[in-house]
């Protein structure tokens, strides 16, 4: 059976990440699989899962921008800033509140998404996986102790309301986001509440871009399960796709051999992006992929290092 590579699936609201992988490697007969970006259970969309020989790709994608889709109630919060939270205040606005919105255009609530657009740091949800010694943020909040989250920078590239609509208790505004890695719907949810003096919770969210993916190509568990049963492995996609998006250096032949055994290359690109993360590149010869590489100084001058070779594969 075909197990190397990567899906793209549509994940349905009440599973989690692992139980994802858990489904796609029953599938394909295989324990090896893992997924990149973890969706909350409440959320919906696409959810990428690498299984086999295609786990060796997953860390090179881990950077992508991923685009949502959220509903956003105004007037109450929750303690996970979502829908399945407990509330912890209700401060519905009033007819009279909502009819003032109306008549200005909802300037508050579009006000309020300006300030947060331009965020540049955000500090993570309580009920989250973020890792705080070792632990689980949500792991040590459901033991009633208060987990010492720290912010972290962030990039929202773009956050547009779509429609916005009077609930019997509230408002309802759609809104679609395009973000960094690490940054958190929910939050943006609160921070929106806090900035209107309404509160504000995630009612629900679908994750519709991770990187040059899109949830249009995902599939939902019923359409794989009637796939496979149909000897139908279509929805495998070559993982080597996963690094096209890397910028390339193009090897000439010696290159090509030094780099598969190893020895130290120059590296070609004057201009080296600045930042504490590693930038990769894909090393191709005659448009095969021999390599992801990244840049590193040494000893004075700027050699090609290599993150994971595929000459051999």
């Amino acid at each position: 059976m075909i197990q190397d590579g990567f899906i793209l699936v549509d994940k349905p609201e009440g599973w989690t990440s692992f139980k994802t992988d858990r489904f796609v490697g029953n599938l394909l007969g295989t324990r090896k699989v893992g997924h990149l970006g973890t969706l909350d259970p409440f959320a919906t969309g696409l959810l990428p899962v690498f299984a086999g020989k295609g786990l060796k790709y997953l860390r090179f994608c881990e950077g992508f921008d991923k685009g949502y889709s959220c509903k956003c109630i105004f007037g109450a919060r929750t303690d996970t800033m979502d829908k399945t939270g407990e509330f912890i205040s209700e401060d519905y606005p009033s007819d009279a509140d909502i009819k003032a919105l109306e008549d200005d255009d909802y300037q508050v609530i579009r006000s309020a998404f300006e300030k947060v657009r331009v965020t540049k740091e955000q500090l993570p949800p309580k009920y989250s996986a973020k890792k705080i010694g070792g632990k689980k943020a949500y792991e040590l909040a459901r033991q009633g102790q208060m987990p010492d989250l720290k912010p972290v920078p962030v990039t929202i590239c773009s956050l547009d309301i779509t429609d916005i609509q009077k609930r019997a208790k509230g408002l309802a505004v759609d809104f679609d986001c395009v973000c960094s890695k690490g940054t958190y719907i929910r939050t943006i949810c609160s921070d929106l509440g806090d900035i209107t003096g309404y509160g504000a919770y995630a009612e629900s969210l679908r994750r519709t871009v991770n990187g040059q993916f899109n949830v249009r190509d995902a599939y939902t568990p019923e359409q794989l399960q009637k796939m496979v049963d149909a000897s139908d492995f279509s929805f495998i996609r070559d993982a080597s796709e996963t690094v096209a998006f890397l910028p390339e250096i193009k090897l000439d032949a010696k290159q090509a051999t030094d780099i598969r055994f190893g020895r130290k290359i120059a590296f070609p690109f004057a201009d080296v992006p600045e930042g504490s993360e590693r930038t990769y590149y894909r090393a191709t010869f005659e448009d095969k992929l021999i390599a992801v590489v990244f840049p590193s100084l040494e000893n004075g001058n700027m050699t090609m290092r290599i993150e994971r070779l595929f000459a051999h594969d």
